[in-house]
C-alpha cells in the first residue's frame, strides 16, 4: 500500500495511509464486472474529471454507458464528451450511451419515499437490455442514492445501494456512485460509513495535473 495523503483525501477524513495510486485510463479501462466504486467529492470539477473518464473509458471498451445524473451533471458532462469528439448524437441512438435524469428515473421505482425492488429491477432490466447489444459489458452511473441523501433519505438511500449491488452481482456490470462531501449533514462520518459499506472500492482525484486517481477497498477504515 502506498501513503498519499491529497486535498480531498483529508478533507474526506479518510485514512490515507491504504489508498493506493492507479492510472486513472487504466482503472477505467479494466473494471470488472460487478465492480462497485463510490467517490464523496468536494467540487464539482473533481467529480467531473472522474465521471469523464468512467464514461470515456466505457466508450473505448466498447462497452454500453448507463448516466443516471442531475440536469446539471449531465450537461457538464455531454458537452466534455462533445469537446473530446465523441458523437452523442451517435451513441445514443445505438444505445452505447443512455443518459437519464436522476429525479425521473428516481419517480418510476419510489412508493411513499422508499425504493420499490421489483419496479428497481424492471426498470434495471429494460435498461440492461438496451445497453447489452451485440453481447456488450455494461457501466452504470447513478445519482439516485446521491438525491435522496440530501432531500435527508438516508434509509432509502443506503436500502437503493443495496439494491444496486444485488442486481450488478447477479446481471455482472460496474457500477459507480458519486456523492458531494455537502450531503452528509447530520453525522457526516457514520453517514459516509453507511454509504461506503454498500460498495467494493472508494476512489478520489490525486490532482488536477495528475492522469492519477487513488483507490482503496472498503474494508479499510474510516476515521473522523
Amino acid at each position: 500500500m502506498i501513503a498519499v495523503k491529497t486535498e480531498t483525501a483529508m478533507d474526506n477524513k479518510l485514512d490515507t495511509k491504504d489508498w493506493e495510486r492507479a492510472n486513472m485510463q487504466v482503472f477505467w479501462g479494466e473494471m470488472a464486472p460487478c465492480d462497485h466504486v463510490v467517490q464523496i467529492y468536494e467540487n464539482d470539477e473533481v467529480f467531473l474529471d472522474l465521471l469523464e473518464g468512467f464514461v470515456t473509458g466505457g466508450f473505448k471498451s466498447g462497452d454500453g454507458v448507463i448516466v443516471i445524473a442531475t440536469a446539471e451533471h449531465l450537461d457538464a458532462l455531454n458537452q466534455r464528451l462533445r469537446t473530446h469528439g465523441f458523437d452523442l448524437f451517435s451513441l445514443t441512438l445505438r444505445d452505447l450511451y443512455i443518459p437519464l435524469n436522476d429525479r425521473e428515473t428516481l419517480s418510476q421505482f419510489m412508493i411513499n419515499g422508499w425504493p420499490d425492488e421489483n419496479l428497481f429491477y424492471h426498470l434495471l432490466t429494460k435498461l440492461l437490455f438496451r445497453a447489452r447489444k451485440k453481447n456488450r459489458q455494461v457501466r452504470a452511473f447513478g445519482e439516485m442514492t446521491a438525491l435522496l441523501l440530501a432531500q435527508g433519505h438516508s434509509g432509502a438511500s443506503v436500502h437503493l445501494e443495496h439494491l444496486w449491488s444485488r442486481f450488478c452481482e447477479t446481471e455482472a456490470f460496474c457500477i459507480f456512485c458519486a456523492y458531494p462531501r455537502s450531503g452528509f449533514t447530520e453525522d457526516a462520518n457514520a453517514s459516509i460509513m453507511n454509504i461506503c459499506g454498500c460498495h467494493a472500492k472508494m476512489i478520489a482525484r490525486l490532482s488536477k495535473s495528475a492522469p492519477e486517481l487513488l483507490y482503496k477497498n472498503i474494508a479499510q477504515k474510516i476515521v473522523g
